[in-house]
């Protein structure tokens, strides 16, 4: 949302809306309500679906753009991801990477605790993807993911990017309860300064 609001969307005070009764900026974002969002989804895994269908239709208008699906690890637990991964070596979507944010925490609590998703890695490859990995917190690790995944002409890529929810905010870090919630102006505040105190340039 904050990306949509800095691109002109919408006003950028909308985002102290977020969750809150009435407000256009809720947990799943809706396309139908807020502008810039092309895809309504959930945590089902739909994303991914999708995603297959928007490569497919680039390779159809001979299109060379690609398209990046951010997933998270407790989404694999959904049979719709499989699926999807299947479609996309079936059609050689080469214009298709799938991102795992896997940061080992899901909606509910710990993503092992709820339903192991096990190793990712080679269940993607088993999927018949190519599978790079980086660090999900260092933008030259994921820049230089990004310029390796262009050797692999003919697969789809995934990219495992293990990170820590909330990472950076000592009261948030690897705690579930901050997975759906928003903080006060009071937390919000404590965090500001937390990240600010933790950036390194």
């Amino acid at each position: 949302y904050s990306i949509l609001a800095l691109k002109g969307y919408y006003p950028y005070e909308d985002i102290y809306t977020l969750r809150k009764l009435g407000s256009i900026l809720q947990g799943h974002p809706d396309m139908n309500k807020v502008p810039g969002v092309d895809m309504t989804t959930g945590s089902l895994g739909q994303g991914l679906s999708c995603g297959v269908g928007m490569a497919i239709g680039l390779k159809h208008l001979n299109l060379k753009s690609r398209v990046f699906v951010l997933v998270g690890d407790g989404e694999l637990q959904e049979g719709q991801i499989w699926e999807a991964a299947t479609s996309a070596v079936k059609y050689k979507l080469n214009n298709l990477i799938a991102i795992v944010d896997n940061n080992g925490i899901q909606n509910d609590g710990f993503t092992n605790d709820i339903m192991p998703v096990g190793d990712i890695k080679a269940k993607w490859e088993a999927f018949g993807w190519k599978v790079l990995e980086c660090d999900g917190h260092d933008m030259r690790s994921i820049l230089e993911t990004f310029d390796e995944m262009k050797r692999y002409d003919g697969l789809p890529v995934c990219i495992v990017a293990p990170t820590v929810k909330g990472k950076g905010v000592s009261f948030m870090a690897n705690v579930p309860a901050w997975h759906g919630i928003a903080p006060n102006k009071e937390e919000y505040a404590m965090a500001i300064d937390e990240v600010k105190a933790g950036l390194t340039l």
